[in-house]
This record gives structure tokens, sequence and C-alpha cells, in this order.
């Protein structure tokens, strides 16, 4: 498995994200990651104990509804669940072995995005160029 791959597919999520305007962009996001923690339970990798795993990530997915922060903590909460199940040998995608540690790659890409909260990357690109610097210099001091 390329491990450049799932980050890529993070960055994107969160551009295709970025055409969500604010602010149906953080409510949005809080519904996927709430599906996004419901993956697993149809495979039942850990049994009874994807239950209470799926229905806490529920409860901070839910929290996101009003906070980015319960957002990106939702995304790392379901990496680590990724992890485990990538160690168990019980993948998100079951005829894809690494899917689950690709998964794992891709989520905190967008648990970052989110803690910083969820800013429309095509919006801030535009302000740069608009500004005359790039995206990857500092904003020019006025």
């Amino acid at each position: 498995m390329s491990y450049l791959a799932p980050i890529v597919v993070g960055v994107l999520y969160v551009l295709a994200m970025s055409l969500i305007r604010a602010p149906h962009r953080r409510p949005f996001n809080a519904i996927m990651v709430a599906g996004a923690g419901a993956a697993y339970i149809s495979g039942g990798g850990f049994g009874v104990w994807e239950f209470p795993a799926v229905a806490a990530l529920t409860y901070v997915a839910y929290r996101g509804l009003e906070s980015w922060t319960w957002i990106g903590v939702a995304w790392l909460m379901h990496t680590a669940w990724d992890l485990l199940h990538h160690v168990k040998g019980n993948p998100i995608i079951p005829f894809s072995h690494d899917s689950s540690l690709g998964c794992a790659l891709c989520d905190p890409v967008i648990a970052l995005w989110c803690l910083r909260g969820g800013p429309s990357l095509i919006t801030l690109v535009r302000e740069r160029a608009a500004r005359g610097g790039t995206a990857g210099e500092a904003a020019p001091r006025t």
C-alpha cells in the first residue's frame, strides 16, 4: 500500500469540503464523521465493543454540530479505531487488507483541518493570491 495515497485522499476531502460554504460546512462534517464511526459495525471485528465505540464517536460527532474541535477529536477517535482494526487484521474494507491503515493515515489529515476550524482552503489560497503571496508564503506585512 502506498502511504502517500491516503494522505492525498485526506487533502482531497478537505478541498471538497471547502466547496461547502459556512455555516453549513461544520454540521455536514459532523454528520460525515458520525457516519465514518459507524463504518465498522457491520464487520463486527471487536464484537459487542463496536457498539460503545460507535456510541462514543456519535456523541463526540454530535458535539461537533457546534464545535470544530469536537469534530477533530472524533476524527482522531476514528483513527485510533482504524489502527486497532488494522492490528487485529479486521479491515474496514474486507477485501483490502490495508484499508484500515489507509483510513488511519487519511483521518488525521482531516482532523488537523477540523482542529484549525475547518477553513475553506480554496478561500485561503484565493486570499493569499489576491494579496500577492502564494499559499506557502506568509502574508505580507502592512
